[in-house]
């Protein structure tokens, strides 16, 4: 029997919410050094502020750059016999394993569309998309996890994934998402 290695590299997209942490972060910088600036030069406070404000400024740029490299996040699939690990890349630099998943375990495995998965509730939700679960493209994996009980993993595998997949999978699930029956 083949060995099977298949991994997959997911970019996730930035949401509204990390392009308003950012700008959010950029304003501070602005806002609180210009702020104890003019508060000095007012003669509000004390002109040593001035090297309070010049660190805080230089720990803003810092802070900024820190932010948005750890909204840059990837997701890895990969697919080793029987077994999906996803793990979790932020920043390039910082590599966390979210989930195993053994493909037997799969009882649906349906694109995000589908209105039957939205309404299902899960006792954990894996999110591993590279967009949110309106997309047309997010794949839910429902599966029954030995500790959790009903368990969902959001991802967007290719095609190669999903073939590596394929001969651990049941039946039902095989026809409807590879040959479109049932």
């Amino acid at each position: 029997m083949n060995d099977i290695f298949i991994e997959q590299l997911v970019s996730k997209k930035r949401s509204v919410k990390d392009r308003i942490v950012f700008i959010a972060v950029i304003l501070l910088e602005l806002i609180i050094p210009t702020t104890i600036v003019l508060l000095t030069m007012r003669g509000f406070i004390t002109p040593y502020f001035i090297y309070i404000a010049f660190f805080i400024f230089i720990f803003g740029i810092w802070f900024i750059w820190f932010v948005r490299s750890h909204q840059n996040v990837e997701f890895e699939y990969q697919v080793v016999q029987d077994i999906v690990v996803v793990s979790k890349i932020i920043a390039k630099r910082k590599r966390k394993e979210i989930m195993k998943l053994d493909v037997r375990t799969i009882d649906k495995l349906d694109k995000g569309s589908e209105p039957e998965i939205q309404k299902m509730n899960f006792v954990r939700l894996y999110d591993a998309a590279e967009k949110s679960s309106d997309d047309e493209n997010t794949t839910y994996a429902v599966f029954q996890h030995a500790a959790l009980g009903r368990c969902a993993l959001m991802f967007n595998p290719n095609e190669r994934v999903l073939n590596a997949m394929k001969p651990y999978l049941k039946k039902e699930i095989v026809l409807k998402v590879f040959y479109h029956r049932g």
